[in-house]
């Protein structure tokens, strides 16, 4: 019944940037946690941002000043602002909703980056 749909991933040049964005259903969006996850080629899937109901933020080492994850609660949706974008950031990127113990996953978005 959960339902969390990606959009906005795409093939762009390194240095360029891209917008993500998570839509959720059939949940409190407030109240969970919704996070990125990204798995590249051969690698094992990593976190890449986290935004909790209280609107603390996490971000892996590797994305810090680049990346932004933001979140609109009348429209129910998370975004991950991609800057700066390296070659090294191509992968499957996924939305997660987290209420523990329970955890959604989104299909997922292919983001390409070209040198």
């Amino acid at each position: 019944q959960v339902q969390l749909v990606e959009s906005g991933g795409g093939l762009v040049q390194a240095g360029g940037s891209l917008r993500l964005s998570c839509a959720a259903s059939r949940i409190i969006f407030s109240i969970w946690t919704m996070g990125w996850y990204r798995q590249a080629p051969g690698k094992q899937r990593e976190l890449v941002a986290a935004i909790t109901r209280g609107g603390n933020l996490n971000y892996s080492e590797s994305v810090k000043g680049r990346f932004t994850i933001s979140r609109d609660i009348a429209k129910n949706t998370v975004y991950l602002q991609m800057n700066s974008l390296k070659p090294e950031d191509t992968a499957v990127y996924y939305c997660n909703a987290d209420h523990n113990p329970l955890k959604y996953w989104g299909q997922g978005t292919q983001v390409t980056v070209s040198s």
